[in-house]
């Protein structure tokens, strides 16, 4: 990147000459650019609030103290220094002194009710209760007679005699399996 400086403004061949004392050779030209630009932005807020308390000060114009200042302001208002060493040990001590709860839960990842999980089941059978023999046989001659049901999948529900097992359903002898 080293074409072309002759050319250059000073600031931007002074940003170059940082990047190479750093020991990046490679970047691309903008970011000379975008340096400047930070570096200009910096400038103007540190000299606006020099500006500000050489005003507040009662002075004509803005001299090294009031720079100071308004460098020592910004470089406080915009980086922190993390805590010293002892006093973050002994946020850890007092912090780990409280034991954490005990687990509810088993061994394992920790799921959520059955009912609100995807895989749950979400219907019921229907199963009819069971009638007497005798009571089947006419309620099956009254539905030939009034009304010969062109369905029979309908007559297999009425003809279900109750399971003890939901998940297995038993069909009547004779009676054909809905495909």
């Amino acid at each position: 990147m080293a074409e072309g400086n002759e050319d250059l403004p000073r600031d931007a061949k002074i940003v170059k000459t940082l990047l190479k004392s750093m020991g990046v050779e490679d970047y691309e030209p903008r970011v000379v650019h975008q340096f400047l630009e930070l570096w200009y932005r910096y400038v103007v807020d540190v000299l606006t609030d020099a500006q500000v308390y050489s005003e507040h000060a009662g002075k004509a114009a803005i001299d090294c103290d009031d720079v100071k200042l308004a460098i020592q302001s910004k470089v406080n208002f915009s980086f922190s220094q993390p805590p010293p060493r002892e006093v973050l040990l002994e946020l850890a001590r007092s912090r780990n002194k409280i034991p954490l709860p005990k687990s509810i839960a088993g061994p394992g990842i920790p799921l959520p009710p059955e009912q609100d999980t995807l895989i749950s089941p979400n219907y019921q059978l229907a199963i009819p209760k069971k009638k007497s023999g005798q009571a089947v046989e006419e309620t099956e001659e009254d539905e030939e007679a009034v009304d010969p049901n062109p369905n029979p999948s309908q007559e297999q529900k009425t003809e279900m005699p109750q399971n003890t097992n939901p998940h297995r359903v038993s069909f009547p002898l004779g009676a054909k399996r809905p495909r």
